[in-house]
C-alpha cells in the first residue's frame, strides 16, 4: 500500500463547487439551458492548471470535456468521470435556498447538483491537480466530465463509442453515494407501448375498439411479471428487487369523457439485477402483448427506448481496492459496500467500455434530484484527499 502523501487545496474545491453549482446546466432548449457553460467554465479550470482538456460536441450545446494527465513514468491509467448536467429544479419557489445561489448554511452547500453531481466533479479535478503537482507518477489519470447523463447518457456513449476507453484500466465515477464503494448498479430499461384502437362514442363502445381497455390489460400483465421475477431472483446484494414500473400512461390530446380515443401509450421503467436477462425479460413482455392484442383487437407496438445493464465489478478488482484503501485510510473507517439503485454512466462505461467501474461520491445517496438537494463542506474536502489516495494506490499498484 503506497504511504505517499499529497495535499488538496480545500477552499479551492469548494469555490469550484460553487461555481460549477451557480452553473444552470438544466437540459433544456426551450430556455436555452445546456451542459456548455458547465463544460466551459470546467476547460478554464484545467487550461489554468496547464492541462489540455479537448472538447467534443455530442449534440448541440452538449459538449463532453475530456483532460489527460500524464504522470511522466510508466504506469496504468485511472479514468475519473462525471457528469456536467443537473436534472430540473422544478418549482423554485419550493426551495428553501435559490436553487442556483450555491448558498452555504449549517456547513452544508444547498442547490441543485451539489450532490448530483457538481461536488463529485470538482471533486476528481482537484484531487487530480493535487496528485500532478506532488510530483511524477507512475501512468495517467483521464478525466471525463460528460454531457446527457440525467437522460440519454449520449456523452459516455459518445465517448466510448469514439474509443477513449482504449487503454484505461479503470474507472470511477463520482456519484453521491453516502459513504459506500458501490461496485454493483441496477440496470435500466425503458419500454413504451403504443396501443392503437378506433375511435368512437363513449356512449357506443360497441362501435369502437378501445386502447385502454388494452393497456389496463398490460398493467394487469406487467404487475404479475414483477411479482414471478422477484419470486425468481429474490434481492439481489446491495440492489434488491427487480422493478417493472408504469410512470406514463397517455391517451392523447382528447380531453372529453364521452370519447373512445383511438391511441393511446403507456410507458415502463424496468429495473434489474445482474441476474437478469435483458432479452428475455423483453421476450416475455413481447409474449403477453401479443395474446393481449389477439384478445383485444387493439394494435400493440413495444420500443425499447434505451437498455442499461446491470453492472457486478468484483470488490477484490485493483480500481475497487485502490479505492477502499483510500477510503479507510482517510476516513479512518473500514469500507462499506454498496449498490446504485439506478443506473449511472459507469454502466455504459462496464458494458460497452469493458471497464472495471465503481460509483463513489460526496452527497447522501438519496438526496439527488430533490428539493433542497445539498453536500456537506467536510465531505467535498474529504472526497476529494479520498479521489487523490486512490489515483495513487492504483497507479503505483
Amino acid at each position: 500500500m503506497s504511504t505517499r502523501v499529497v495535499e488538496i487545496d480545500a477552499d479551492a474545491v469548494i469555490a469550484f463547487t460553487a461555481e460549477l453549482v451557480r452553473i444552470e446546466s438544466v437540459n433544456d432548449p426551450a430556455t436555452g439551458r445546456s451542459e456548455a457553460p458547465a463544460a466551459a467554465a470546467i476547460v478554464e479550470r484545467m487550461r489554468s492548471f496547464g492541462w489540455e482538456p479537448i472538447v467534443e460536441e455530442v449534440a448541440p450545446g452538449r459538449p463532453n470535456v475530456i483532460c489527460t494527465v500524464d504522470g511522466g513514468l510508466p504506469g496504468p491509467t485511472l479514468l475519473f468521470e462525471g457528469h456536467t448536467d443537473v436534472v430540473t429544479e422544478g418549482d423554485r419557489s419550493a426551495w428553501t435556498h435559490d436553487p442556483f445561489a450555491a448558498t452555504i448554511a449549517d456547513s452544508r452547500m444547498y442547490g441543485r447538483g451539489t450532490a448530483d453531481m457538481k461536488s463529485g466533479l470538482a471533486a476528481v479535478i482537484y484531487a487530480t491537480r493535487a496528485v500532478d503537482q506532488a510530483g511524477p507518477f507512475p501512468g495517467r489519470i483521464v478525466i471525463a466530465a460528460l454531457c446527457d447523463e440525467e437522460e440519454m447518457m449520449l456523452g459516455v456513449k459518445h465517448f466510448v463509442a469514439a474509443g477513449h476507453c482504449d487503454g484505461i484500466d479503470g474507472a470511477i465515477s463520482a456519484e453521491p453515494e453516502g459513504g459506500e464503494i458501490c461496485a454493483v448498479s441496477k440496470g435500466a430499461i425503458r419500454l413504451r407501448i403504443d396501443a392503437t384502437g378506433q375511435m368512437a362514442h363513449g356512449a357506443m363502445p360497441d362501435q369502437g375498439v378501445n386502447p385502454i381497455g388494452a393497456l389496463v390489460r398490460v398493467g394487469a400483465a406487467i404487475a404479475d411479471l414483477e411479482a414471478k421475477r422477484q419470486a425468481r431472483h429474490g434481492a439481489y446484494e446491495h440492489l434488491g428487487h427487480v422493478w417493472l414500473t408504469p410512470t406514463v400512461v397517455d391517451a392523447g390530446t382528447i380531453e372529453q369523457i364521452n370519447v373512445i380515443p383511438a391511441e393511446a401509450t403507456m410507458a415502463i421503467d424496468v429495473r434489474t439485477t445482474p441476474d437478469v436477462d435483458h432479452h428475455e425479460l423483453i421476450a416475455e413482455v413481447e409474449a403477453f402483448l401479443d395474446a393481449i392484442a389477439d384478445a383485444t383487437d387493439v394494435t400493440l407496438r413495444l420500443t425499447v427506448i434505451d437498455d442499461r445493464p446491470s453492472t457486478d465489478t468484483a470488490v477484490n478488482s485493483p480500481v475497487c481496492q485502490a479505492l477502499a484503501r483510500a477510503h479507510e485510510a482517510i476516513t479512518g473507517e473500514a469500507p462499506i459496500y454498496g449498490g446504485v439503485p439506478g443506473s449511472t454512466d459507469g454502466t455504459i462505461l462496464w458494458r460497452d467500455g469493458g471497464l472495471d467501474s465503481v460509483v463513489y461520491g460526496p452527497g447522501g445517496k438519496w438526496i439527488a434530484h430533490q428539493v433542497d438537494e445539498f453536500v456537506e463542506l467536510d465531505e467535498i474536502i474529504q472526497y476529494t484527499r479520498v479521489f487523490a489516495q486512490a489515483a495513487i494506490n492504483f497507479l503505483e499498484g
